[in-house]
């Protein structure tokens, strides 16, 4: 454990105590030992993650009948999804093949402000893609002047500036605490609450700012995606072609599965912090695969449900192969 004495910015707590100079990070809670052999699968879903992301953006930027708001937006979470991956795996990955557990407080502190922002992100930017939905099969006929490419640009750097904003106080908070004994963390990312945990004073602040916060952003965002689609789902019982029915939900379909795998996770984590003590393994390995199972998992679904998708991927990368 690395310590030095406090100045200002790292002072003398009760005469006894001295502020840590970084943390580290241990691993997966309770298999230590082997935790090393995860590497394998864990690397082999972040490659995934970041190639398939990669395919989905250049198919959708270089194809121009894909130019299209709901592709957009796909687009644009597949750029998020790197990014998310990208904040926690390296060093995942480093912890793991090379035993490189120190990280810095700074380091720290900037890895929660990423994965707390980048996570917003991704929850807007589902909410973007339900309303999407929502004003093609409810509003038809004022979808091309509602959802053009304007909205998209503003409907993007609103929920950047809101999430690169509104989740600035969580490592402003537990950058503020005291940590003066242990720099263990029994992670291997640093996690607000598990970062805090090792805080010498008052926690609760911190504890209530991501409550409050998760309620404002994920909260709201799930919300009014709900709101969406059960308008959406009543529009769609009112059609009197079955056929058109299917079509309709044809488009949501990916959308939905991706939104509740997404949220459902969220909860489980959620739920197994409760259980966090007795069975500490459990919430930590859920936070990563959180962090690296949607990135790896959205373009899958998207390139498996979706025909343009498909056909735009073989025309830009197998423009010899004719799609069926």
């Amino acid at each position: 454990m690395v310590m030095s004495m406090m100045t200002p910015a790292t002072r003398l707590i009760n005469g006894s105590h001295f502020q840590v100079k970084e943390f580290i990070l241990m691993g997966l809670p309770g298999i230590h030992s082997w935790q090393h052999w995860l590497s394998l699968p864990l690397a082999l879903l972040y490659l995934s993650s970041i190639s398939a992301n990669l395919l989905i953006f250049i198919t959708i930027w270089k194809e121009p009948k894909l130019h299209q708001p709901m592709y957009q937006f796909l687009s644009i979470l597949s750029v998020v999804d790197i990014g998310l991956a990208t904040t926690i795996m390296p060093k995942i990955l480093a912890i793991f093949w090379f035993d490189a557990k120190a990280i810095s407080l700074p380091e720290c502190f900037a890895q929660i402000y990423a994965i707390h922002c980048f996570v917003g992100i991704e929850s807007g930017i589902f909410l973007c893609m339900a309303f999407d939905r929502y004003v093609a099969i409810c509003q038809p006929l004022r979808y091309p002047t509602i959802v053009t490419n304007s909205f998209v640009f503003k409907a993007t750097v609103f929920m950047v500036l809101r999430n690169g904003l509104v989740v600035i106080p969580v490592p402003v908070l537990a950058a503020q605490r005291d940590y003066c004994s242990s720099n263990e963390i029994d992670h291997c990312l640093c996690s607000n609450l598990g970062v805090t945990s090792l805080a010498c004073d008052d926690k609760r602040p911190n504890s209530i700012c991501q409550m409050i916060l998760a309620v404002l952003i994920m909260g709201a965002d799930l919300s009014l995606i709900i709101l969406s689609y059960t308008f959406i789902l009543r529009s769609v019982l009112k059609l009197n072609s079955a056929e058109a029915a299917s079509k309709a939900m044809g488009t949501c379909s990916s959308h939905l599965i991706l939104i509740l795998f997404f949220y459902t996770v969220i909860v489980v984590i959620c739920v197994t912090h409760l259980a966090g003590r007795k069975y500490p393994l459990i919430p930590v390995l859920f936070n990563v695969l959180h962090n690296i199972i949607p990135p790896a998992l959205n373009p899958i679904v998207y390139a498996f449900r979706t025909q343009d998708l498909k056909l735009g991927f073989q025309k830009v990368f197998l423009p010899g192969v004719k799609g069926k």
